[in-house]
This record gives C-alpha cells, structure tokens and sequence, in this order.
C-alpha cells in the first residue's frame, strides 16, 4: 500500500519539524522531544512493516526492548554523564548509516545489480561521514569522560596522515563511481564490497585523526558538529534506500547542528577551521583548596556566613552556573538556594552562556532537572546589560565563559571571545575547588578582582553550608 507508507512518513516528518520547532524554547522542549520521538516510531514501524522486513509482533518485541534500555539510560546516567551519552548517541547514529550503506552494496552484489554512479555517491556519502562520526564521537566521548586526555594530542606527520586517509577514501569511492566491474574481489569478497570496507577502515581512522587534536575546552563544538555530521550520513543513507522520512530526518538533524556548531563558534569568537585545526585547553587537574596567588596578586577568601548576609540583604542576585556546578550534582541545592532567596524577595536570575559546559545546552538542562522556573533563565545578551545594576554575582562552577582576560588580554587564547561581565557587578563571589584554570587551561583574571571573593570548596557543600546560614539569619 504505497500511499498509506507515503501518508505515514508524511507524518512522521511533519512530527519532525513540529517537533524540532518546540525544542527552540525550554518551556516547550519536552514535548517537542516527545512529539519528534513519535516521529521517529511512526517512521521506523512504517518502513519495518512496509517491506516486510519484520512481522508486527517482533516490531513490539523489538520496540518493548529497546524501550527499556532507553528508560534504563534515562534513570541511570547522571547529568554530568550527558555530553557523553549525546556523543555516544551521535556515534551510534553514524555506525547505523554507514552500516545499512555497506549492506546495500552487499544486496546490489548479490543481486547482480550494476551499481549507478549517482547511487554510488550517496553509498559512498553515508560509510565515509558515517564511520567518522562513529569514531569521532568515541574519541570525543573518552576525551569528555576522562579516560582519554582532555587536551590536544598531536604527533609528527599527523597532518599528512590525515591527508593520505582522506585521499584514499576518495580514491575508493572514485574507483566505485566510476568503475565498480573493474574493482578486483578481495578475500573473497566482491570489489564493490572491499571498496566499500577499505573506505570504512581509512574513515574510521580519520575520525580519530580530526578529533585528538581538538582540547577539552573545544568539546562543545565537537558535540555538535558530530551530531550535523550524524544527521548527514541518515540523510545520504536515506537517498540510498529511497525512503523519504530518513531522508527529511537526516537533512533537519544535519542542518541544525550545523546551525549549532556556527553559534558555538560565534560564542567562543572563533572560526570552526580554527577548532578543528587550532584546539587549545584541556585537564586542568583542578585539586581541591585555594593555591598561592601569583605575581604578586592577591585574592579575597570568604566564608558562608559573609555570602549568607551579603545575598540575603541583596535587591538582585545572577547566578552563573558551570560545569563545576555539574560535576558537583550541585543544580537541587541550588535551586533550593534560589527558593529560599526568592522568598526574601531578592531578585534571582541565572545567567547562560552557549558554551558553558561540555555540550550545547548544558546548564539549561541541568537547571531544568532541578525545576529552576525557565523564565529565570536568561542568555549572555541580555544579561549583561543587567549585571551593571546587579549586587550579587554567584560563579558557581563556571570559570573560561567569565574571564576577564577575553576583553583585556590580546595575547590570550580566549581574547575576543564573549563573556558573561560580571566583573561590572558590584559583589562577585566564586565558587571553586582551587586557583586551578579552568578547561581551557587560561589563569582566570576574574579571581584577582578587587570586588571578588573566593568560597573555596566543593560547589554543592558550599551551596548547602550556604543555605544554612541563610535559614540561621
């Protein structure tokens, strides 16, 4: 029934873009997550069923399994876990494209069917950008997790490497388009296949090779573009199959990471040649307890007891959550803090910057677990028109998105990149375990200011010690 499969993937695209529509406000971003969900399973069923590749009963078996494991995810990996399961997510994403490419070429070959240039592009599409994705995304998901050093990894002759794999993918897949009845059968397998396999193996190998070079601080870029280059690999693998849903998935998932990637770079003041080519940042190796200060400077500690009757008697409170903040689980404690403010009638706001984090969207995500209302949510742009008339800044994890060294210092690696200016506040008080730099390994300028105080410390000890005070004035 070919227009009933039409009609159904109609739907699941329009669910789709409805869907991607509603995550452009957190207040919506729930539903429009469910409402893409929905998509995806009207899509999936459909063509399952459709070509009777499976009977309705193992679509729910399938569907009741997979299911569960995605309730298990959901309940067990801790937010601070996030950006690597989104990375796993994108790898995955990118294995399934290259993987169902490779066995339509193992179908053509098995069905004697000649191999069309234009259909050899798109196979050819979806195993190269797919299998970068897939070990681009491992990479990038050791690097974010720790078992894999977060800053820059290079080594001689990294650069031609590079090259010689990209030169040999596209030779391969050359040799495909064009003559894919002269490709001589390897191991058995037929020349179309072999072809098809050595593009995987030299894209997998590049994958590693685009990512080790780029440092921690660069993660949230990555994240990104790794979930466009995802989206591209399912947009390529739908033109090979014919199947319009995937084809319309694909082209929206690549379109608005890409989207996501530009405004990544545009936070962060630099191009997306200059990440991929020029990453700087990494483990800091942040010990706990404050550190001597340096070059003679010197910085302000404080205590719960100061901050609590500095907030509690304040007109307008910003915090500025980080990844510490994360790392920390610290996001109820603080919304608990904002709670118990909010009740004495200070004006409390959070302040987002794009890249804070190790993922786009990482503080509102955070924030959102914890309930925190979205209307108190507020970006870089707007915020800093505030900040001048603002009494109370809480840093509370965050550390590169609020250096001063951005606008002051144009020998550092972060100059020209936008901040959150809260050295304009009249009282900032940072949250922090040590004087350590933050992931992308810059001394902040900020702990130096006259108007800042350091509460040395785990940031959801902290907070909590904090909220004590307060509920004791």
């Amino acid at each position: 029934m070919p227009n009933l499969t039409n009609i159904a993937y109609l739907v699941s695209a329009s669910l789709f873009i409805i869907g991607l529509r509603r995550l452009n406000s957190p207040a919506t971003a729930r539903r429009g997550n469910q409402i893409a969900a929905a998509g995806m399973l009207v899509a999936i069923v459909t063509t399952l069923l459709a070509n009777r590749i499976l009977s309705p009963l193992e679509v729910i078996g399938g569907a009741t399994v997979g299911a569960a494991i995605g309730l298990y995810l959901a309940r067990t990996v801790k937010m601070t876990a996030m950006p690597e399961m989104v990375a796993a997510f994108n790898g995955f994403g990118g294995a399934a494209s290259a993987l169902v490419a490779g066995a339509e070429v193992n179908n053509l070959l098995a069905e004697n069917i000649p191999m069309q240039p234009t259909e050899t592009v798109t196979i050819l599409i979806s195993i190269l950008i797919g299998t970068v994705t897939f070990t681009g995304s491992i990479v990038a998901l050791g690097k974010l997790s720790g078992r894999i050093n977060g800053n820059p990894v290079s080594f001689p002759g990294m650069r031609a490497l590079t090259l010689l794999a990209v030169a040999g993918a596209l030779g391969a897949g050359g040799a495909m388009a064009l003559a894919p009845t002269s490709l001589p059968s390897v191991a058995g397998m037929g020349g179309p296949l072999a072809a098809a396999l050595g593009i995987a193996l030299l894209a997998a190998l590049l994958g590693v090779l685009l990512v080790i070079p780029i440092g921690g601080a660069d993660m949230p870029v990555v994240v990104a573009l790794l979930n466009s280059y995802s989206g591209i690999a399912a947009a390529a693998t739908g033109f090979v199959l014919s199947n319009t849903a995937l084809i319309v998935s694909g082209a929206l998932v690549g379109a608005s990471g890409l989207i996501l990637t530009t405004i990544m770079c545009d936070a962060m003041n630099r191009s997306l040649l200059n990440v991929l080519l020029g990453g700087f940042g990494g483990d800091s190796g942040d010990a706990a307890g404050p550190a001597a200060s340096q070059e003679g400077r010197t910085v302000r500690q404080t205590h719960a007891d100061d901050v609590a009757i500095l907030t509690s008697y304040a007109d307008r409170v910003v915090v500025v959550p980080g990844y510490g903040m994360a790392v920390a689980q610290a996001q109820h404690v603080v919304r608990e803090l904002f709670d118990l403010l909010s009740k004495r009638d200070v004006d409390v706001k959070f302040a987002i910057h794009p890249v804070a984090g190790r993922m786009p969207g990482h503080m509102n995500v955070l924030l959102a677990e914890a309930n925190v209302p979205y209307d108190k949510l507020v970006d870089m742009d707007d915020i800093n028109a505030e900040l001048e008339n603002t009494d109370v800044v809480l840093v509370i994890g965050a550390n590169d998105v609020v250096n001063p060294a951005a606008h002051n210092d144009p020998s550092s690696p972060i100059y020209g990149m936008p901040i959150l200016n809260v050295e304009n506040a009249r009282n900032i008080i940072v949250f922090k375990r040590s004087m350590r730099p933050g992931y992308a390994g810059v001394q902040n300028e900020l702990f130096f200011n006259p108007k800042t105080q350091m509460l040395f410390g785990d940031a959801k000890e902290t907070v909590e010690g904090l909220i004590g005070e307060i509920k004791g004035l």
